[in-house]
């Protein structure tokens, strides 16, 4: 489940997923056979929630005297803590990318590929995607601004729209680390998530026991790596290996963990609050929620031989980034957009904005695939090097993921404005060009 930078949603592993079966030939069918589909499930499962549940946050619309009301539904609901330690899906985001990024690193090795490759591939395919919206912000908080919209409106919209971006500087920090990771991983797997564990818990004990929240950032480092290293664990085999049963009862013991930690007041019931900076429940989220894959593995395998799931999963995986990105700003648009359509835009949280969502999901996910082919070049930017031409060196690439990194992580902590969308978008652009292929010398 998700929420604004506070506390909010995972987002897309940037690879494309599986064609759908009625589309696929026979070299692509033995590919298809030879992938792990259920990932690729997990995955646009994961960003239709985060769309779903964005829909039902965000409330705008008119009281029965005509008043405009502003507010988030979803969270005045009794029940919404609870769901959250089930709708927290994040960590599960984190899992399943660990999984494709070590197969992408081995692949990538076996060819003689080096660190350097990967995780210039890494940042072109979240660096790429994330421009054009720093820019569209760039232009429209600027425009804003010189017309006079009133700053805590802008201020209160821009926050929203903007609180994906987050995400982009914790997996990239993560999926950059993939290249080392796994050889710790090859050589000592559980003395690295041990190592891994104990350090995120030094960093809960010590931000809990200062109150200083900013020591949770050490945290971005520790919880994700440790839930991408579970990801490294399915890759291998660890989890399906494990009756079914017994992988329910590994995430019922971590769903106990997680108990006496909220009961004692540690942490929070809503396990949103615990993701801006990451704390130790998320780690236990992810142990739960790759075990409960696990163990559904042979049922959804069975789903994803069905060419509809395939066509679906398709139809959103290679689409990722994209609904991941616009999803919110364009909910914000149709939200105000419906205040001048009679009718259209029922008090929140009424019986009848309820009955309103699905056919709000419905139109909001169409103008995000109606704008998606204008956006497709970014999500896909080549990361072949083409001959008589050399790839970047390993000083450039190092410095263009930290520029990746920057933006999102500016964002996570002070939110979105315009000052921060220039500078994302500055930054994004000398990230694309410290990253292309440079002419290779002529020999003498």
């Amino acid at each position: 489940m998700t929420a604004e930078p506070r506390s909010t949603p995972s987002a897309p592993e940037p690879a494309p997923t599986t064609a759908p079966a009625a589309a696929v030939e026979p070299g692509l069918a033995a590919a298809l056979a030879s992938r792990d589909l259920v990932v690729d499930l997990a995955r646009v499962a994961c960003i239709l929630l985060v769309v779903v549940i964005h829909l039902l946050m965000i409330g705008v619309g008119y009281a029965p005297d005509g008043s405009l009301v502003v507010s988030r539904p979803l969270e005045a609901q009794p029940w919404f803590a609870a769901a959250t330690w089930f709708g927290q899906i994040m960590p599960l985001f984190f899992a399943v990318g660990g999984f494709t990024a070590l197969a992408a690193w081995r692949s990538l090795a076996r060819r003689g590929g080096d660190a350097t490759a990967f995780v210039r591939g890494r940042v072109l395919r979240l660096a790429g995607p994330a421009l054009p919206l720093f820019v569209f912000f760039s232009v429209v908080l600027c425009v804003a601004t010189l017309i006079g919209v009133d700053p805590a409106l802008l201020d209160t919209i821009a926050t929203g729209a903007g609180s994906p971006l987050w995400f982009l500087a914790a997996f990239l920090i993560a999926q950059c680390a993939v290249p080392w990771m796994s050889r710790l991983h090859e050589q000592a797997p559980r003395m690295t998530l041990a190592v891994l564990a104990v350090g995120a818990v030094v960093v809960d004990v010590v931000r809990i026991a200062t109150g200083i929240a900013e020591i949770g950032l050490a945290n971005l480092f520790f919880i994700w790596l440790f839930v991408q290293q579970l990801g490294f664990w399915y890759s291998d085999g660890w989890f399906r290996r494990r009756r079914p049963v017994t992988l329910v009862g590994l995430a019922a013991v971590a769903y106990l963990v997680i108990w006496p930690l909220v009961a004692m007041g540690w942490y929070s019931p809503d396990m949103l609050v615990n993701l801006n900076p990451p704390t130790v429940p998320l780690m236990l989220l992810g142990i739960a929620q790759i075990s409960l894959m696990s163990a559904l593995h042979r049922p959804l395998s069975a789903l994803m031989r069905r060419r509809p799931a395939q066509a679906v999963v398709h139809l959103v995986g290679s689409r990722a980034m994209t609904v991941y990105l616009w999803h919110l700003p364009v909910i914000i648009i149709v939200e105000g957009l419906s205040l001048l359509i009679p009718g259209a835009a029922p008090e929140p949280g009424s019986a009848g904005w309820w009955v309103s969502r699905p056919l709000a999901l419905i139109v909001v996910l169409g103008i995000v695939f109606a704008i998606a082919p204008l956006l497709v070049r970014f999500e896909r930017l080549p990361t072949a090097i083409p001959a008589g031409f050399r790839a970047p060196s390993p000083v450039a690439t190092a410095s263009a993921a930290v520029l990746a990194i920057v933006p999102p992580f500016l964002v996570m902590q002070w939110f979105l404005d315009l000052p921060i969308a220039l500078v994302g978008t500055a930054s994004l652009v000398v990230v694309l060009l410290l990253l292309r292929p440079r002419r290779a010398a002529p020999r003498a």
